[in-house]
C-alpha cells in the first residue's frame, strides 16, 4: 500500500515537473528581445547610373566602386552603414554625389558574410517606393533560399521598411535577391535581428526551476520514509 502511495506520489511529482518546465521554458522563448547581427563582409554586383550615380559609394572591399554593374566583394558599405534613407532618391540622392541609397535596373543578388555561424531570425530592409517616378518602386518580394517572401506596399510613395520574420536561419553565409515591380529598385539598408532571452526572462526561468527542486524533493521525502518503515514491519530487515 505504501509502495503504491511512492509510484502515485512520484507519479504526480513528474506531471508538476514537466507542467512548471513547460510555463517557464515558455517565459523564457516568449519573452525575448531583438539583437542586431553585424555581417563582416557582402558581396554585390555594384549600382547604376541614371539622372545620378545609384553606386555603393562607401564600399570598403575590392571593386570599382565608380562602375556600373561592377562586382563589389569583400568589404561593406552603403547597406550596412546604419543609415536609412527618409526621402525619395530624386531628393537624398541629388544633387550627383555619394547618396544613401544602391539602385540597380535588374534584381540584385546580395551574399551576406558573417565570419562565423550565426542564428538570425529576421532581416530588415530599407527600401524606396517613388511610385514609379524615374522607374523606381518598391520591390515584390525577396528571395532566401528557395522561399520568397512577398512584400507589401504601403500605401503612398514615402521610403519605408519592411521586416521578413521567422526565418530560424543558422549559418555564416546569407544570400537574398531583391525582386523588382518595375524597372529599378532601390535600398539604402539591410540589417539582422537575432533573438536571445531577456534577463528577466532568464532570471524567471532560474526561479522556475528552484520550485521545480524544491517540489520534487517535498514529494519524494515521504514516500521514502514510507518504504523503510514498511521494511522494517514486515521483515525486519531495516532498522529506521
Amino acid at each position: 500500500m505504501v509502495a503504491k502511495r511512492q509510484t502515485e506520489g512520484w507519479g504526480e511529482t513528474q506531471v508538476n515537473m514537466r507542467s512548471l518546465i513547460f510555463v517557464f521554458g515558455f517565459l523564457l522563448t516568449s519573452n525575448c528581445m531583438a539583437v542586431k547581427v553585424l555581417p563582416s563582409s557582402y558581396d554585390i554586383a555594384n549600382g547604376f547610373s541614371g539622372t545620378y550615380p545609384y553606386w555603393d559609394d562607401l564600399y570598403t572591399g575590392a571593386g570599382c566602386k565608380t562602375c556600373d554593374g561592377a562586382l563589389l566583394t569583400g568589404g561593406l558599405g552603403d547597406l550596412t552603414d546604419g543609415v536609412i534613407a527618409s526621402g525619395n532618391w530624386f531628393v537624398d540622392e541629388a544633387p550627383a554625389g555619394p547618396g544613401p541609397y544602391v539602385g540597380w535596373g535588374s534584381n540584385p543578388t546580395i551574399t551576406f558574410h558573417f565570419g562565423s555561424v550565426v542564428a538570425i531570425d529576421s532581416i530588415t530592409l530599407s527600401v524606396d517606393d517613388s511610385g514609379g517616378s524615374g522607374g523606381v518602386n518598391s520591390p515584390s518580394s525577396i528571395t532566401i533560399g528557395a522561399t520568397t517572401y512577398p512584400v507589401t506596399d504601403p500605401a503612398g510613395t514615402a521610403p519605408f521598411s519592411f521586416t521578413v520574420s521567422g526565418l530560424g536561419f543558422v549559418g555564416s553565409t546569407l544570400g537574398l535577391v531583391v525582386n523588382r515591380s518595375g524597372p529599378a529598385v532601390f535600398v539604402s539598408e539591410v540589417s539582422f535581428q537575432s533573438p536571445v532571452p531577456e534577463l528577466g526572462s532568464a532570471a524567471t526561468l532560474l526561479a522556475g526551476l528552484s520550485v521545480v527542486a524544491f517540489v520534487v524533493s517535498r514529494r519524494s521525502r515521504p514516500a521514502l520514509h514510507g518504504v523503510v518503515r514498511y521494511g522494517s514491519v514486515r521483515s525486519g530487515a531495516y532498522t529506521a
